[in-house]
């Protein structure tokens, strides 16, 4: 089993998917590390022998801006614009879209389940 950046690569998948199970890499930066690897994108992670797995580290160390590295500083500019209080800082501590999408009706996935109105309220009996 390939461990590259603190991540276990999935065995019976081809290298230049199984690459983007590495939080900050894509399809296209994975084909692009596996081409100056010098490895076939098309070989699965457990057909890669141990001076391959090396070669791929390697090409992933010298670009960087993965895993850990990438989380942090996405963290910190995150915290950079709620300290500021820009606009867009109030939306994350808000937990509210930042990017101007409405949320009147739709943004179920940021804003989270609905909270049902007040009908758990006793009704008013007919008779009086």
């Amino acid at each position: 089993m390939a461990r590259i950046s603190g991540v276990d690569l999935p065995r019976h998948k081809h290298t230049d998917i199984a690459l983007t199970y590495i939080y900050g890499i894509g399809r296209q930066r994975a084909a692009a590390i596996v081409a100056q690897a010098g490895v076939d994108g098309r070989k699965r992670i457990d057909e890669l022998s141990d001076d391959e797995v090396n070669h791929i580290r390697q090409v992933i160390e010298t670009q960087g801006g993965v895993e850990g590295d990438l989380r942090k500083e996405t963290s910190m500019n995150i915290k950079r614009l709620i300290e500021i209080g820009s606009y867009r800082g109030l939306r994350h501590r808000r937990s509210l879209p930042t990017r101007g999408q409405r949320t009147h009706t739709n943004a179920r996935t940021r804003k989270g389940p609905r909270r049902g109105t007040v009908t758990n309220k006793k009704k008013a009996t007919g008779k009086t």
